[in-house]
């Protein structure tokens, strides 16, 4: 069993498929349009292994017979792929839906009463950049006491100031939909299967094949209340953030229980990845 302070170098943080409300059409209440992916983007990289180029421009746009940087995060909410029949569908919530794309899935309870799933189809090429990072550089939450719900209680405070700090963040996330049987047994990784609450694990592909077991050993997870983890995982999906050789997120499911369980999952582990003989 490994302390809490030195469980080797690895370290693992936490993910899941949040639960969101939207229409297929927009109205009064959903006019925040979620968007396919655009046919002028050229990717300069593999999407699988899109956290080696996370520090610089991994897709562009044609223009003309010349690439350009493709828009960001602050231009595509201000109208730039508006008219292009895009929209996929529609929300109520600009931070609801920032937390889908940094997710990489959503499922939506539409106004109808019927439910879809999204999931991750590209970027627009931005690095990405971490908010609640930038919140802990400019000391507006202390680094020990950030997660996904003071984040999001900071942004709603002032959403004019909270609309400008996801901004920052200029990477943006495209999405596909999954209806019907595609996503009937959940959100799809990066290995194009449904992913298992507290089984699938996202990793780097550069060092840990997709699809290997990995067996995962950490202490006092969930910010230090005593549960010991020890649990064989199985690698099925990747992250723009999760980059190195022993670096690994956790996917705990959908709706607001997995989201507290993901919001505090920061820690340090042991990871064990099981080869084949050859």
């Amino acid at each position: 069993r490994c302390r809490t302070d030195s469980c080797g170098e690895g370290f693992i943080t936490g993910y899941y498929e949040p639960v969101v409300h939207g229409a297929r059409e927009p109205n009064a209440r959903f006019n925040i349009p979620v968007y396919g992916l655009p046919d002028d983007i050229v990717s300069l990289s593999d999407g699988l292994y899109r956290a080696l180029d996370n520090d610089k421009i991994s897709a562009r746009r044609i223009c003309g017979y010349e690439l350009e940087d493709y828009f960001t995060r602050a231009e595509i909410e201000d109208g730039a792929l508006q008219g292009r029949g895009l929209e996929l569908l529609f929300l109520d919530d600009w931070i609801e839906l920032f937390f889908m794309q940094v997710q990489g899935s959503g499922l939506v309870q539409l106004d109808d009463g019927s439910q879809v799933r999204l999931t991750f189809a590209g970027k627009n090429g931005h690095p990405y950049t971490s908010i609640a990072r930038l919140l802990v550089e400019r000391r507006e939450i202390g680094p020990k006491k950030i997660d996904m719900e003071r984040l999001k209680t900071w942004l709603r405070a002032d959403p004019e100031r909270g609309r400008a700090l996801m901004q920052e963040n200029e990477s943006y996330v495209f999405f596909r939909l999954l209806e019907g049987e595609a996503g009937h047994d959940g959100p799809l990784g990066a290995h194009g299967v449904p992913l298992t609450a507290g089984r699938s694990l996202a990793i780097d592909p550069i060092y840990t094949p997709l699809g290997c077991p990995v067996y995962l050993v950490a202490d006092n997870l969930f910010t230090g209340k005593g549960l010991h983890f020890a649990r064989l995982m199985i690698a099925q999906d990747v992250g723009s953030a999760i980059r190195g050789p022993e670096r690994g997120d956790i996917f705990w499911g959908t709706g607001d229980i997995p989201g507290l369980y993901a919001g505090t999952t920061r820690h340090f582990a042991v990871f064990i990845i099981l080869l084949p003989k050859h």
